[in-house]
């Protein structure tokens, strides 16, 4: 993950937001570790109290994974989504200092069998994300544990603070491109002829290129990239959820839990093929959002209605 996106106002805005990130950034890596997690619930609540304009997204988004919740409930809901969401700055922050041991020791897997078969040989593996849990940590832990990773993110301002991403990223193991590169889907195709490991997140639309598919029971515009990906390289298509787990031996209080699903076929690039293995997946990923609802950090709209009304 990146900042969220601003309408900035120029340069003087783009340096206060990097400036206020690298700073937030130093300190939290300064704090003793249990201070710094108990610091971002602090941070957390008095975010989701003010209700900003993230806050309200994300509110509007939560309302469809948890439906007919009382008012208390709702709150209690987005007070424990804005900790989550905190909670993977906090991570991200303090990941660069993080040893071997740290990063692998509060991570468990289920169901990650074929993917571990189809890379011994020699075959691609593109999963599908959604913004659940903590995919940087996830991604580390696949550098030392399963396989190096080959992603792409959206390339956002302020441009300081995305280098910093894409040089944090590239020092736990993860290869970054970004999003409006020229020749980047020519050159995740190569990563996965080659038999590379490459995880995007999937569950927005950035290149407005994206297909509308169910998801949690709406129609919403994700991406069909990974899709067309593994029909033009023959790699495996993979959904993959990450979520937190409570975890009394972690400083933080949660451990990170890898899902891999099984394998969805796509026969090949065609858009039918490509949005049947699309909405496959994503009715896979639906189901890990429902289950930890507060871990989907989806700030942005997704969903068709949201996309086709007004801004807030």
């Amino acid at each position: 993950m990146t900042p969220p996106p601003h309408e900035g106002d120029g340069s003087l805005r783009d340096r206060a937001v990097a400036a206020a990130y690298l700073l937030a950034w130093r300190l939290v890596r300064l704090l003793p570790e249990r201070w710094a997690y108990r610091w971002g619930d602090v941070v957390a609540d008095r975010v989701a109290s003010g209700g900003g304009r993230g806050v309200v997204r994300l509110r509007s988004n939560l309302r469809r994974v948890v439906v007919d919740l009382d008012p208390a409930s709702e709150e209690a809901l987005v007070r424990e989504a804005v900790r989550s969401y905190v909670r993977y700055w906090v991570d991200a922050f303090r990941l660069p200092d993080w040893d071997e041991a740290r990063v692998v020791d509060h991570v468990t897997s289920e169901g990650d069998g074929p993917v571990r078969a189809a890379l011994a040989e020699g075959r691609g593996v593109v999963c599908w994300l959604a913004h659940l849990g903590n995919w940087d940590h996830a991604g580390a832990w696949s550098a030392l544990r399963l396989a190096p990773v080959v992603t792409v993110a959206e390339r956002l301002r302020p441009a300081e603070v995305y280098e910093r991403f894409v040089a944090f990223r590239r020092s736990i193991g993860i290869r970054v491109l970004a999003h409006d590169e020229p020749g980047v889907t020519a050159e995740l195709e190569r990563v996965l002829r080659g038999g590379g490991f490459v995880p995007l997140l999937a569950d927005r639309d950035l290149g407005r290129r994206g297909v509308t598919v169910p998801l949690l029971g709406e129609p919403a515009r994700v991406a069909g990239g990974p899709a067309v990906l593994a029909a033009r390289t023959g790699a495996l298509l993979v959904p993959v959820g990450i979520t937190y787990r409570p975890s009394s031996r972690s400083p933080s209080g949660y451990g990170l839990h890898v899902r891999f699903h099984p394998p969805v076929p796509v026969p090949d690039d065609g858009p039918e093929a490509v949005a049947a293995a699309t909405a496959a997946v994503a009715a896979e990923l639906g189901e890990d959002i429902r289950l930890a609802a507060a871990d989907w950090h989806m700030l942005q709209r997704v969903f068709v209605a949201d996309l086709e009304g007004p801004r807030p």
